[in-house]
């Protein structure tokens, strides 16, 4: 489970942004959160909403940025199918505007696995790595400990990795995270860690369709099972679909129609866009709702209805669907679902651009406006936003000062 991520110096955020998936102490929607064995409270969605070039789909490509940084290497020594990731240079792009031309891209990232919280730091200036730590909280003891530290020092090992050896020197643009995978994955703390990194994260690529349907061609029967309890949710006419792998790892994909009693089959190329997209979809949604993984995807309303959109929201809102914290990060420009309906204000989050040309991330929740008023739970979200009460105007790459605005409009 992701529970926060903060970036700084990376593309156009220059200032540090967090992405925070605990739980605010709110009073809406307080059956559709999830509460982990320590009590502990964290949202199943987070939506981020703004302008084209605002800049959030950089905040999602900084977690992935992170992720790949540290799996790379060790996909790289083992066989199957990793190749997007593998094939991609690991490189941090900093803010381009900034006057500290040498500042580090800074990540920090929270998160759990069945047995604890971890806390892992990494500064890195384009692929160098600066700085690297990670601290963990065991959950059923709530004891603190940190287990490794990398500096210009050098390689420090504590607690449960203090017996690890590190042989020489490691290279300067490979994670020492990623270095304990090659060398210790047998130890039970680097394979917990590693083991989020790699099964309990995921990240959904609409610009890679091969990586979609192969999902679908490798998905489990649970997984297909329910792919087809979903499209029978949506009132779609399919009944079956079945895989065909062709040569050179081709593969092609069939649907099973039932339409007054009559049964066919097509070939899914054939389909409209939309069934095409809810393929490449529904796999991972299911995936992530029976395993309990964080699936992150940008613009997940593309070329997706509104109503099958609030259908897949409400899968990860339901826990008695989502009964194994799945959670849900994507952007949107889809303003029918942006509604205290379907979200809290804390799962609601904006990015748009300064003045300075940095992106600035924040949540409805800890939104006021030039009064120093919240947002109130039951407000119309869209509207406001619309009308451009939060900052974040949907048709404007920059943030509006609006207290300014105000105040130059009462002098007129």
């Amino acid at each position: 489970m992701l529970c926060q991520f903060t970036v700084k110096n990376y593309k156009s955020i220059r200032e540090a942004a967090t992405l925070d998936l605990q739980a605010v102490a709110i009073s809406e929607h307080e059956d559709s959160i999830i509460i982990d064995k320590d009590g502990d409270k964290y949202l199943p969605i987070s939506v981020l909403y703004g302008p084209n070039g605002g800049g959030k789909s950089n905040v999602l490509e900084a977690i992935y940025t992170l992720v790949s940084k540290v799996l790379r290497p060790l996909y790289a020594t083992e066989s199957g199918d990793k190749t997007a990731m593998i094939q991609v240079r690991n490189i941090a792009e900093p803010f381009a505007f900034s006057k500290e031309k040498k500042a580090p891209t800074e990540f920090e990232l929270f998160f759990r696995t069945e047995v604890s919280e971890y806390r892992y730091i990494l500064h890195v200036r384009k692929d160098v790595v600066l700085h690297e730590r990670l601290d963990r909280i065991k959950l059923e003891t709530g004891r603190r400990s940190a287990l490794f530290v990398r500096d210009e020092k050098g390689i420090e090992l504590k607690g449960d990795m203090a017996k690890l050896k590190v042989s020489g020197e490691i290279s300067s643009s490979l994670a020492l995270l990623s270095y304990l995978g090659i060398a210790y994955m047998g130890n039970p703390v680097v394979r917990d860690v590693l083991g989020w990194f790699a099964d309990g994260i995921d990240f959904l690529n609409y610009g890679n369709p091969t990586q979609e349907l192969k999902l679908a061609a490798s998905v489990s029967g649970d997984v297909k099972s329910l792919v087809l309890d979903m499209i029978q949710e949506m009132d779609l006419d399919i009944v079956d679909y079945r895989v065909e792998q062709k040569e050179n790892d081709a593969i092609e994909v069939f649907t099973k129609h039932c339409v007054n009693d009559v049964v066919a089959e097509l070939n899914l190329l054939v389909e409209s866009s939309g069934t095409k997209k809810l393929f490449g979809l529904l796999p991972f949604i299911a995936e992530s709702l029976l395993k309990g993984t964080t699936l992150v995807i940008d613009e997940l309303d593309a070329k997706l209805h509104p109503a099958l959109l609030q259908y897949v929201i409400m899968l990860f809102n339901d826990m008695e669907i989502n009964r194994h914290k799945a959670q849900l990060i994507f952007t949107s420009h889809d303003l029918s679902t942006m509604n205290s309906d379907l979200f809290r204000r804390d799962e609601i989050w904006f990015v748009a651009k300064g003045k300075e040309q940095n992106s600035k991330l924040y949540s409805l929740v800890e939104f006021k406006n030039e009064r120093g008023e919240s947002v109130r739970k039951d407000a119309k979200f869209d509207k406001q936003y619309l009308e451009g009460k939060y900052g974040a105007d949907p048709y404007l790459k920059k943030i509006i000062d609006w207290g300014n605005r105000n105040a130059k409009e009462g002098k007129k």
